[in-house]
């Protein structure tokens, strides 16, 4: 038997007015990652036949993000749940199969239940299932009340519910699956003769059981998955629990976090077994970092390749890539497009910024190096700078394997330091130094005895 199509609808039309914000509702974000985005990428594994996208309020900032991992509607006007699903009918209405309905203000749901709602739906034969929850305080929520033989009987919502019902702790999430053309055939029948004059979905729950239709619930056990985000609150505590779960996973897998509720690692970032993950890390974007390494206390990576046995201590990087057993820090900043080789040491106080540096070459301290290629064992003494910038373009400096640049020394690019020269601590370079020289560019000392003398007397009188 073939196995029936499967569809997606995701509900984020809404503006979200108790979010007290410019931005989009559901473009609002959890762990780095619009809240509609991890609904996108929850319901990703369930191979959809189709996946459609209803928004409304800032439509086109919404596209930008989703880009083609959904199609998308526009609902012009925001009329309700039940009005939001319809303007997907002409994209689904003659479909066979099974569609799931969605919030995209749900970013907690898990693949795994979205997976087990369709399995259940599929399997009881169902013409809706609607996903539950235990309610530790159910106020608020709509009431999922069964019958004897535990069939869905009825929704009640809380302002209707008797005092009987409101003892009931089993809620409606908000999600559901349908039979695709019960659907949108039942759709035609909502009315929206109630106080907000608007077409709720959940009166399709209603048609079908009027005609004896199966109407089925599954119920996860986990409540906070299943969590509306409304206002900055709510916000703050689905960061906080997909914080967890992230941190969760990994140190599941092998990682180290010492405080993993001071430890902020993105949905995206890949770490190996065996690292080690001091408090107040921040950890964004696509970072892969290699067994072994050490990354904080208080450093910022994002977008960095880290490499096998890297250390770095109180520092940020970003959009850079750091080769193994290097030591980054205290107080580093990598910059984007920066290259650091294995072994390599850049030190406190130090700036890289879109720049190489070879293998165990070393910036210790008090340094900036930018738009430069620094080669393999190269030593970068104290407050040295590469003057890259005119005012109006930008200019490389090259310091070649070996070299020494003694402290306090500025390279004037374009400028190139020649394989195993030293430049003298104190020189302004502005010419090429060849291969094995000493360059020296600095004014002769001249010491004028007494003088200082003078000069105190001077400011007495």
């Amino acid at each position: 038997m073939a196995k029936p199509k499967r569809y997606a609808v995701i509900l984020a039309a809404g503006k979200g007015t108790r979010m007290k914000s410019k931005l989009y509702k559901v473009l609002h974000p959890v762990m780095g990652r619009p809240m509609v985005q991890h609904v996108i990428e929850q319901l990703n594994p369930m191979n959809l036949d189709k996946m459609i996208t209803i928004a409304g309020h800032g439509a086109e900032k919404v596209a930008e993000h989703i880009g083609n991992e959904s199609e998308m509607v526009l609902q012009e006007d925001q009329l309700g749940t039940g009005h939001a699903v319809l303007q997907a009918e002409k994209l689904l209405k003659n479909e066979d199969g099974t569609t799931i309905v969605v919030c995209g203000d749900t970013p907690l749901i898990t693949s795994e239940t979205y997976q087990a709602l369709f399995d259940y739906h599929e399997q009881q034969g169902a013409k809706a299932t609607i996903l539950t929850a235990k309610a530790p305080n159910p106020t608020g929520y709509g009431r999922v009340i069964r019958n004897d033989r535990n069939e869905v009987e009825r929704i009640v919502e809380h302002k209707d519910a008797k005092d009987t019902e409101l003892l009931v702790d089993e809620i409606n999430t908000g999600t559901y699956c349908f039979d695709n053309k019960e659907l949108f055939e039942a759709l035609q029948h909502v009315s929206n003769d109630n106080v907000q004059g608007e077409y709720y979905l959940p009166d399709v729950i209603e048609i079908l059981q009027s005609r004896d239709e199966k109407v089925s619930a599954f119920q996860t056990s986990d409540f906070e998955e299943t969590l509306g985000i409304n206002d900055r609150v709510a916000l703050a505590h689905a960061e906080k629990t997909l914080k967890k779960r992230i941190n969760e996973k990994h140190m599941r897998n092998g990682v180290t976090l010492i405080d993993p509720d001071n430890t902020y690692i993105s949905p995206d970032v890949i770490i190996e077994q065996d690292v080690l993950i001091q408090p107040g890390s921040i950890i964004k974007g696509k970072t892969s970092i290699k067994a072994g390494a050490e990354i904080g206390p208080h450093s910022e990576i994002d977008h960095c390749y880290v490499g096998e046995g890297a250390i770095i201590k109180q520092s940020v990087a970003k959009n850079s890539h750091l080769g193994d057993r290097v030591q980054i820090g205290p107080y580093s900043h990598i910059r984007p497009e920066a290259s650091i080789g294995d072994e390599a040491k850049i030190g406190n106080f130090v700036e890289v910024k879109k720049s190489s540096l070879g293998d165990r070459s070393k910036v210790s301290h008090l340094s900036y190096i930018g738009d430069a290629e620094v080669g393999s064992n190269v030593n970068i003494g104290c407050g040295t700078i590469t003057v890259n910038y005119d005012g109006k373009n930008k200019y490389m400096t090259t310091v070649e394997d070996d070299a020494f640049i003694g402290c306090n020394s500025n390279l004037v690019a374009p400028v190139t330091i020649g394989e195993g020269s030293y430049v003298a601590a104190g020189s302004t370079i502005t010419k090429d130094v060849p291969g094995n020289a000493l360059s020296i560019a600095r004014a002769r000392q001249a010491n004028k005895e007494g003088y200082a003398s003078r000069i105190r007397n001077q400011k007495k009188e």
